[in-house]
């Protein structure tokens, strides 16, 4: 087993920023725990622990390797360790073949505003408007949609999603009221200057 790698404190302004930065977690007891999974995502990437992060490339829920099981150990009650397990996937999937861990920045929804293919990004691209429409419309998590979307940010060289907030989102898929669906629809399809205007109100 490799030795422990140090954990990264994160601002969390909103929308919220991943942005690494050093410390330990003795110095920043205020991380969040998905503030501090990744922290520790990003710390991998960093210190090119590339077998850790081939294992939790290969995600089997059923099958969890030394990888997942540390990425699980940041969650904060035993359901949520799926959720976190799921989110270090998607952060390897995305940082694949990469030596820098790249800050990811907004929600979901800010995210998939930002893919696209040609002129069209956004609500305004029929492929992102289906992709992000499977995502809300389902009652489960949707993992197979979500890690499309990340694929796509990826293959379009866009800014990921915050990885903490992300977590944070999917903890909460099936609160009621569905405040993730409602706040990734806001990011999606409303201008950013309309979001600008309606929190200075």
């Amino acid at each position: 087993m490799s030795e422990a790698l140090p954990l990264f404190s994160l601002e969390e302004p909103t929308p919220s920023p991943d942005p690494p930065s050093t410390g330990s977690a003795h110095d920043k007891p205020q991380a969040t725990p998905a503030q501090q999974l990744t922290g520790w995502l990003y710390g991998l990437v960093a210190s090119r622990q590339y077998g850790m992060l081939a294992d939790l490339r290969r995600y089997r829920p059923d099958r969890p390797t030394e990888a997942h099981h540390l990425a699980a150990g940041y969650a904060p009650t035993e359901e949520l360790e799926e959720t976190y397990e799921f989110v270090a996937f998607l952060f390897a999937k995305f940082h694949a073949g990469t030596s820098t861990p790249v800050p990811g920045y907004g929600d979901m929804g800010a995210a998939m505003r930002r893919i696209g293919s040609g002129l069209t990004k956004g609500p305004d691209d029929p492929g992102a408007r289906r992709l992000f429409a499977r995502i809300t419309d389902s009652r489960r998590i949707p993992l197979r949609h979500l890690q499309h979307a990340i694929h796509r940010a990826r293959s379009c060289n866009t800014t990921p999603p915050s990885w903490s907030q992300l977590t944070d989102d999917l903890a909460q898929w099936t609160a009621r009221g569905r405040p993730t669906v409602r706040a990734w629809g806001r990011s999606f399809y409303v201008p950013a200057h309309l979001q600008k205007n309606r929190i200075q109100k």
